[in-house]
């Protein structure tokens, strides 16, 4: 039997899919509609999944990814009018509260506890996407053996991509894009993702992370799922 883990905030399903290649089975819970969420999905408000929906006992794991508009380096110049709520200390104490292991992602500058930087240049090979996030978690969770290698690795990049003459950088995903980043096709390509629109891109992570994560939580959890059975579908 594959162990179950609750995916909070779950958007497109990103984070979802790596786990589900780790091992998992998944259930997602997003207060907005999330037509391309690839699993089971129940739509709610994220804070409220241990109000009477959901009990810890019927998971293994929780993974939860709060927004992150109000920690975003962008926040200044994109969402300077707008307020944001400051959702980590909430969601903290929501997953404590379960007495289940947890990991809890955002972006860099957010108030995580000892988290644990993930980049597209740390894996090997390395994807073609520069998206730095940060994982929290109540167990040793470890980093990918590498450093962030985007300055390193620049030339490697340019030439392992078959794209028009003079886009030669790493891709980066955020808001609406723009220049040569504004193709959609860049965006799946970098992310690992083909599943979803431009938008649902902006606020994902690639799979390869909680892929990583999710390996890593099974033997945790000491629920190794046997290898025929890490990737089906």
């Amino acid at each position: 039997m594959r162990p179950r883990l609750l995916d909070l905030f779950c958007g497109a399903g990103g984070a979802a899919v790596g786990y589900h290649r780790a091992g998992f089975d998944i259930v997602g819970v997003d207060i907005a509609s999330q037509p391309n969420y690839p699993f089971e999905f129940v739509q709610m408000d994220a804070l409220l999944a241990f109000s009477g929906q959901f009990s810890p006992r019927q998971f293994d794991a929780i993974h939860a990814s709060p927004p992150c508009q109000a920690y975003s380096h962008v926040r200044k110049a994109v969402w300077k009018d707008r307020v944001h709520p400051d959702l980590v200390d909430p969601v903290r104490e929501l997953l404590e509260a379960t007495g289940l292991p947890y990991v809890m992602e955002n972006v860099v500058g957010a108030p995580l506890r000892a988290p644990v930087l993930i980049c597209g240049s740390m894996f090997d090979p390395a994807l073609d996407v520069k998206r730095h996030r940060l994982f929290e978690a109540n167990w040793p969770l470890q980093p990918p053996m590498w450093p962030c290698r985007h300055k390193l690795w620049y030339p490697r990049f340019a030439a392992n991509r078959s794209r028009r003459s003079g886009f030669a950088s790493v891709v980066s995903v955020y808001g609406h894009g723009g220049g040569l980043n504004k193709e959609i096709g860049l965006w799946r390509q970098a992310m690992e993702i083909d599943w979803m629109t431009k938008a649902e891109l902006s606020e994902s992570i690639p799979p390869a992370y909680t892929e990583l994560i999710g390996h890593q939580l099974l033997q945790h959890i000491g629920m190794l799922v046997p290898a025929n059975e890490e990737t089906d579908g």
